[in-house]
């Protein structure tokens, strides 16, 4: 089993990026999307590592595996997207997702963040029940702050508290 890294993103990663993204979105789940519909992506730098924001990739004999982001959406609240992992290191053996959200949730404790958002789309059941477990409560839409970046295809929401408030 060759050795997975968790890191921060870098430019060189961008092409592995929509690489992983694209074909989970499209083939496994048959979401119509592109990369035209996902501008965030290409912007990473400006879009999610600023502010408290950072993006985290996995990595696996220099190939990106697993991907997620947290967005600062002010207000010490911030927003979870594009989480995914590469469907040949998904599960306990690996442990990608549960490192990804581990390192995620670990940054967000170290800025202060007192909220982490996500909005994910019904078709997404093992990612619910994986949310569920680490500690994110179903919410209404109603109940997202007015800065949190609504997508097309988001039709479930969760938050996660951190820390004490």
């Amino acid at each position: 089993m060759s050795k997975i890294e968790i890191r921060p993103f870098v430019g060189a990663d961008l092409d592995d990026v929509f690489s992983l993204i694209l074909p989970i979105q499209r083939e496994e789940f048959g979401i119509a999307i592109t990369a035209d519909d996902q501008p965030d992506l290409a912007v990473i730098p400006d879009f999610y590592q600023s502010g408290k924001g950072q993006f985290w990739v996995a990595v696996r004999n220099g190939q990106v595996v697993g991907t997620i982001g947290l967005k600062d959406i002010g207000n010490n609240q911030t927003a979870l997207r594009k989480m995914f992992v590469a469907a040949d290191v998904r599960g306990r053996e690996h442990n990608v997702a549960a490192r990804l959200l581990a390192e995620l949730v670990g940054h967000a404790e170290d800025q202060g963040i007192k909220d982490i958002f996500l909005g994910t789309t019904d078709k997404f059941l093992a990612a619910h029940r994986f949310y569920e477990k680490n500690g994110f409560v179903a919410v209404p839409k109603g109940d997202l702050p007015r800065s949190f970046p609504l997508m097309a295809v988001d039709t479930k929401f969760y938050r996660r508290r951190i820390g004490t408030t």
